[in-house]
């Protein structure tokens, strides 16, 4: 599991209050990041992350997917970061649709989300259009800065532990040490 899904799942655990399952291996060599549900609502969430601060690939964008491109080595952190990958491969591959199957997700019956390092201006559009909701992981880091920034609880969840460190000697920086 890569550093920035740890990120999500925490938030999604300790800020969201939901249950979360990572990391489900599906059939096609294919896998769920995250899958989530809301105990009290029992609504159910399907969320990708796809995040990069790397110069071009940052944002995600509207540019077409070609499973093609895919295949080439110099082409594939451009297609990993299309609205297209995600919408064809990610949350609609057969492999995925059956795991969620296994797991109580039904057509139409949960959130699709996607974790981005922000995105271009007519990707909030198109994803609605396709049923994706976005949320942008500098929002979530922040939320879950602000949230622990007073805490005074020991986290046994690294990721959080690590925040929540983060959070705490951002308040404090300036001071003497």
């Amino acid at each position: 599991m890569e550093t920035t899904e740890r990120i999500v799942e925490a938030y999604v655990r300790y800020i969201k209050k939901w249950a979360t399952i990572p990391n489900i291996r599906c059939k096609g060599q294919f896998e769920i990041d995250l899958l989530a549900i809301d105990p009290i609502t029992n609504k159910r969430y399907h969320i990708e992350s796809g995040v990069s601060v790397s110069g071009g690939y940052s944002k995600l964008t509207s540019r077409p997917f070609s499973p093609e491109e895919l295949k080439k080595r110099v082409k594939q952190a451009e297609q990993r970061r299309t609205l297209g990958y995600f919408a064809k491969r990610k949350f609609s591959s057969p492999g995925v649709v059956s795991a969620l199957k296994s797991y109580g997700f039904k057509k139409g019956k949960y959130s699709k989300i996607i974790v981005s390092w922000g995105w271009d201006a007519d990707v909030p559009e198109k994803a609605k259009k396709l049923g994706i909701k976005l949320w942008d992981f500098r929002k979530i880091l922040h939320e879950i800065a602000h949230e622990f920034e007073d805490e005074r609880t020991y986290f046994t969840d690294d990721t959080l532990r690590t925040l929540h460190l983060f959070a705490a000697a951002e308040k404090h920086k300036g001071e003497d040490c």
